[in-house]
């Protein structure tokens, strides 16, 4: 069933759970014969910053014609704008340079690894994070639009409980091939 508040063809899928956004990749996987899971935290920031050192993919700022985010505030000296109070339909915004769409806003997305303060300890290799922290939280990225601007940062993170369904939350997938290391 769709659980969305925000309904519409276009409109990301929200309010699901970290078990749910990983049972929907297993059925995926299942369905097609191809490998889907969640992003680690890792991941998700390098596709995210798609291959830029800025706070923000588009640059050092950021503004609500570029994401949907709550534009009540602003970041820096980018400007006070728009709020939107809703989601909004995927690809709406300029993509980064990976090609991705809504990186940054619109929801906070579910990664692999368990919730962590911080980076002490976490792998240097990409892979998820699935020692130590709080293994009934999940670290979720990306900011969402009721997210201040400074939340929707490539490298800002939130720890959400893993059976939160929340209408700020949604998921992103990854498709891989395990014998790519």
């Amino acid at each position: 069933p769709d659980p969305s508040q925000f309904q519409g063809d276009e409109r990301p899928v929200e309010r699901v759970s970290w078990y749910e956004a990983v049972e929907f990749c297993n059925r995926l996987t299942e369905k097609t014969g191809r490998l889907y899971r969640l992003p680690s935290e890792s991941e998700w920031e390098y596709a995210c910053r798609s291959n830029t050192d800025t706070a923000f993919s588009v640059g050092s700022t950021i503004t609500p014609a570029l994401a949907n985010y709550n534009g009540s505030f602003a970041y820096g000296k980018g400007p006070k704008e728009i709020y939107r109070k809703k989601t909004s339909s995927v690809g709406l915004f300029p993509p980064n340079a990976f090609g991705l769409y809504d990186m940054h806003g619109n929801l906070w997305e579910w990664c692999l690894d368990y919730g962590h303060l911080d980076y002490t300890g976490a792998p240097s290799d990409g892979s998820e994070w699935l020692r130590g922290g709080d293994v009934t939280k999940r670290a979720a990225r990306g900011g969402s639009w009721i997210s201040h601007p400074k939340d929707c940062r490539a490298a800002a993170r939130a720890m959400y409980g893993a059976s939160a369904r929340s209408r700020y939350i949604g998921f992103r997938i990854v498709c891989y091939d395990e014998d790519v290391v």
